[in-house]
């Protein structure tokens, strides 16, 4: 059992308020796909599995939308079962699909980062998969119109909706880069629940940080890993749908114990704080329903010259030369460019998105600098490998090393230093003076 005073956040972060009469309305919906790739294709996340092809499927991989609407403004918060989101050109047609489609301008699309999800770094193009994998092209082809639809569906579920939130402090993860102690974590779990007008549930949206490598890498089946037991043990229990997004999980790996050191038991376990914090939340009509957001497109020189063969030699021969030559598709100038996605939702909760893996102290900085609930969302809107801190850096290790942190240094901190900056500006803090 949990002790009670693990979860008295819950009381006091769910300051959302009442609706009046003459209220913007607050409609929430939800849409879901199965996006198991359906033939055997090479798989994400180990390579030392190099081109090594699936060979079935432990259990389904799917793409939850969670799409809250506000008028004229409507954000999609999205979770998939993969290992990262689309390539920057995929993620910008669906963004620019689901804005014509169904009027969604906002998205914060991550995926869980399971190490047992289809590589997406292929496309019908000689040496970059056609004629070698074309199963695994004619995935990734279907996979965008899988995840459109998804979306476009939660945008055509909306009903009339209360939220609220709760967190609390669970030691599920711990930090497997630095040996400087005391080791940083982020435990914060955060869950936010969506319930319809009559006070039934119609989605739960999870944020925790740990790598889902749980599964050996032997093991070439799909599987949700361990976010998808949880995801399917809370939904069982609210008889709603759950929604996971990874957070800044790029040092945080699963703290495994033996009663926990299966997907199935550390799931279930996460589960349990799940549902605790669910349960205690009063979900409410936001007073002031509104969404405000920003989307930044950061460049930087890598850290590393792909540019140069040998270097280009190295990456065929560490994964396999199809995925390497379509991966530095997104650096032939030169340049590396990170994707920044931030939300000010109903004026009292920021929700931030970065693509890659970030280290854990860049969301416990951030969420110390932003004075109202702030979660932070990883492998979002793209995947641009590791972003350690500055001082992580310094230390080197794999996740710090330039091999797979690519992006120049203090790159991290210059979008966090934005995305805080962006927040306190929609919530109206810098104001010029009077008589100018």
């Amino acid at each position: 059992m949990h002790s009670p005073h693990r979860y008295l956040l819950v009381g006091l972060v769910v300051a959302i308020g009442v609706g009046t009469a003459n209220a913007q309305a607050f409609k929430v919906g939800f849409g879901k796909r199965d996006i198991t790739p359906p033939k055997p294709m090479p798989m994400w996340g180990y390579g030392d599995r190099h081109a090594l092809l699936s060979t079935g499927v432990r259990d389904p991989l799917h793409a939850k939308a969670v799409v809250i609407d506000v008028g004229a403004d409507k954000l999609a918060i999205v979770g998939l079962d993969l290992g990262r989101s689309p390539m920057t050109e995929m993620m910008a047609r669906i963004r620019a699909t689901v804005k014509e489609k169904a009027g969604v301008n906002y998205v914060l699309m991550s995926g869980s980062h399971t190490h047992h999800g289809p590589v997406l770094e292929l496309s019908d193009e000689d040496g970059k998969g056609k004629g070698v994998f074309d199963d695994g092209v004619a995935y990734i082809e279907s996979l965008e119109g899988l995840l459109v639809d998804a979306i476009v569906e939660a945008a055509g579920n909306v009903q009339d909706a209360r939220m609220g939130w709760g967190q609390a402090d669970v030691n599920m993860n711990r930090n497997r880069h630095t040996k400087v102690e005391p080791k940083p974590t982020d435990p914060e779990l955060t869950v936010f629940r969506f319930d319809d007008a009559g006070g039934k549930p119609i989605a739960l949206v999870v944020n925790y940080s740990a790598h889902p490598t749980m599964l050996p890498g032997e093991d070439l089946r799909f599987s949700a890993e361990y976010p998808g037991q949880m995801m399917a043990a809370v939904e069982k229990e609210f008889d709603a749908n759950c929604v996971f997004m990874q957070g800044a999980a790029g040092d945080m790996s699963p703290n495994r114990t033996p009663e926990t050191d299966t997907i199935e038991t550390f799931g279930k376990a996460l589960a349990g704080h799940v549902m605790e914090i669910a349960k205690g939340i009063e979900t409410a009509v936001p007073e002031k329903p509104s969404i405000q957001g920003k989307d930044d497109l950061f460049e930087g020189t890598p850290r590393i010259d792909f540019k140069l063969p040998f270097i280009q030699n190295l990456f065929k021969q560490a994964f396999f030369p199809e995925l390497a030559t379509r991966s530095l598709d997104e650096f032939g100038d030169g340049k590396i460019r990170p994707q920044l996605t931030t939300v000010l939702l109903n004026g009292n909760l920021a929700l931030i998105g970065g693509s890659g893996e970030f280290f854990c102290n860049h969301s416990n900085r951030l969420k110390e600098r932003i004075r109202i609930k702030t979660v932070f969302f990883g492998y979002c809107n793209g995947h641009h490998m590791y972003f350690p801190t500055v001082e992580g850096a310094a230390e080197g290790g794999y996740g710090a090393d330039a091999t797979v942190s690519w992006v120049p240094l203090g790159m991290g901190e210059r979008m966090m230093d934005q995305a805080i900056v962006h927040i306190y500006t929609m919530l109206g803090n810098y104001k010029l003076p009077t008589g100018l």
